[in-house]
């Protein structure tokens, strides 16, 4: 079973979670290899497994030369358009990484291809590009509808379960979100905590299903003063939730 998780860094705002189980371990979206080498040597851990979640580069950059020297059993998303993936998976597939089962979730919306991996065994959702902590994935090859429902496969799970997004942009997403609900007491006291930790170089992640539920304004397309200013911001009355999540997108991309 798997142990225990920490963040890579990589780039400018990447995180890599690195999974444990004594000393093997597992990777999430390796975009750059020479950061996971550097962390396996470090903690003497050797690599058993990656997984991807979707064909963006910083995500998969590092496939290649990790695969070479480890030898990894490689999971990803199915169409055979990401070079060296070993299993492709789709809804509903079940897999077992470290002792530790995963199931599946097809989440498209920031890409066609994207995937997420939810863990009941330890509590955990591994959901790449498409949730991140105030915020979502920008629509690059998906539509809003497509956005909308791979998110609500995500509201429903325990509310426990630790949410692992793979970019630090809380900060920047929570500064949004106040524009869309600012009368949310949970989300002004989330974004003074986040202020805090960034303020001090620490990390913001995992977030939960509870506490997204309660500050993400793209988990809240149906509460009523996200739906305002969601017409407000296009000018147009009576919003479905799908159309409130397209207008606050854009107006997220515009901001």
């Amino acid at each position: 079973m798997i142990s225990n998780i920490e963040a890579i860094p990589a780039f400018s705002d990447n995180y890599i979670w690195t999974l444990f189980n004594g000393n093997s371990a597992a990777v999430v979206d390796p975009g750059d290899a020479s950061a996971v080498e550097s962390f396996l040597n470090k903690n003497n851990l050797s690599l058993e497994s990656i997984i991807i979640t979707h064909h963006h580069f910083d995500h998969t950059g590092g496939i290649k030369d990790l695969a070479s020297k480890w030898k990894p059993k490689v999971y990803g998303p199915k169409g055979g358009h990401i070079k060296g993936i070993d299993s492709e998976l789709s809804e509903n597939s079940i897999i077992t990484i470290l002792d530790t089962e995963f199931h599946i979730f097809e989440t498209p919306g920031h890409t066609l291809d994207h995937i997420a991996y939810y863990s009941k065994d330890i509590g955990s959702l591994f959901c790449g590009d498409t949730l991140f902590s105030g915020g979502c994935g920008r629509l690059f090859e998906g539509t809003p509808l497509q956005m909308f429902d791979s998110l609500n496969k995500f509201t429903g799970l325990p509310e426990e379960t630790k949410v692992y997004c793979t970019h630090e942009y809380t900060l920047s997403n929570l500064t949004f979100a106040l524009e869309v609900e600012p009368n949310n007491v949970d989300l002004k006291n989330y974004f003074e905590k986040v202020t805090a930790l960034r303020a001090s170089n620490k990390i913001s992640l995992p977030t939960s299903i509870l506490l997204e539920n309660k500050i993400n304004p793209f988990l809240r397309t149906s509460v009523d003063q996200v739906k305002e200013n969601a017409e407000n911001y296009v000018k147009k009355k009576n919003l479905q939730p799908v159309e409130v999540l397209a207008a606050i997108r854009d107006w997220k991309d515009n901001f």
